[in-house]
């Protein structure tokens, strides 16, 4: 970042969003302090990450859209633990509330990348997926900046802070898994039993 500057924001932030192990927790933090010590342009930064989080949501959009719902029911459908009918009602609940979805899964770490795909299964008009990817993005990256620039040479506390937040949604996620074995278990035995 510091030899490319915005660029190499924007880029790393691109990155994050299609392969999620690149943390923006830690780009954009480091971002924030290099711009509070004049080696880069905080509006260059917050447009390059925006820019970034933009075109990497607009791939991963059009991925499903181009899988479509069908054949991502037939994909899922093979996955273990996962019914066909929750692919369904997962679908009906993303073209119900997909707009708030996209926004605040903007501002949850994982969900970020991941919740442009139904996005485009379900092929949410474009413009609205645009709109609250951008106002969603920007907000997170605008946190993330601001707080690498006032935590100074401390900017990695953010990291350990979005941390927690990770380590909740990972507890939740299991949990969710969980419940969803347990679901699957019964269902199985009352069809065996029936």
């Amino acid at each position: 970042m510091d030899s490319l500057g915005a660029l190499g924001v924007g880029l790393a932030i691109l990155a994050e969003t299609v392969i999620p192990p690149i943390p923006s927790e830690v780009v954009l933090p480091i971002a924030g302090y290099l711009a509070q010590t004049g080696r880069m342009h905080v509006v260059a930064v917050f447009l390059a990450a925006t820019l970034g989080s933009l075109v990497g949501a607009a791939l991963l959009y059009e991925l499903g859209r181009v899988l479509g719902p069908e054949r991502s029911r037939r994909v899922l459908g093979r996955l273990p633990l996962v019914d066909v009918e929750d692919v369904e009602k997962t679908f009906a609940w993303f073209e119900r509330h997909g707009r708030s979805a996209v926004l605040i899964g903007r501002l949850v770490p994982v969900v970020r990348s991941f919740v442009s795909v139904p996005a485009g299964v379900v092929r949410m008009p474009w413009p609205q997926f645009l709109l609250y990817t951008a106002i969603g993005s920007a907000l997170w990256n605008g946190l993330l900046i601001g707080a690498g620039m006032a935590l100074g040479t401390q900017y990695e506390v953010v990291e350990s802070y979005v941390g927690y937040l990770d380590w909740v949604l990972v507890a939740a996620a299991v949990g969710a898994v969980g419940w969803a074995l347990v679901r699957h278990v019964r269902r199985r035995r009352s069809t065996l039993s029936g």
